[in-house]
């Protein structure tokens, strides 16, 4: 045979083989590299909504603790505060009740003055009458001279 037989026979194989390629092999094959593009692509898109999803949630954490520290901020101001009130609170009924105690000692000493003076009067009254009784050297009957009596307490 000669070369040219030979190099046309060759040429017909691979038409042939490249017929029977695109025919029966290549179809499959690019069907399997496209669905390995589509799976890494859906994986990648997969990856971008993850980083997403976690940056959202990210930020929703972040969010809750921030709302998570300004109230136990404001519940900590409201505790200081209920606290002062109360210690105020408290101020004021001691006062209230030192005031109390001050007056009604006040009126206790009051009233135990004029039971002195009541009583002192009672004295002096009794005195006066048996001074006036040595000097009259006579008895002088309280309930005759009652009204002398009482004028001489009231003006004592």
């Amino acid at each position: 045979m000669s070369i040219n037989a030979t190099l046309i026979v060759q040429m017909i194989v691979f038409a042939i083989l490249v017929w029977f390629t695109m025919r029966f092999i290549w179809p499959p094959l690019t069907a399997a590299l496209d669905e390995r593009a589509k799976k890494i692509a859906e994986g990648l898109s997969a990856a971008d909504k993850a980083k997403a999803d976690l940056a959202a949630a990210n930020q929703r954490v972040e969010q809750q603790l921030s709302a998570a520290r300004n109230d136990a901020a404001k519940r900590l101001a409201d505790a200081e505060r209920l606290a002062q009130q109360t210690i105020e609170e408290a101020k004021a009924r001691a006062a209230e009740e030192g005031s109390k105690i001050v007056a009604a000692a006040r009126a206790e000493a009051e009233h135990e003055s004029v039971k002195a003076r009541e009583a002192l009067r009672e004295q002096v009254a009794a005195l006066a009458v048996k001074g006036a009784e040595a000097i009259l050297k006579r008895e002088v009957d309280a309930g005759v001279h009652g009204e002398l009596l009482i004028r001489l307490k009231t003006e004592l």
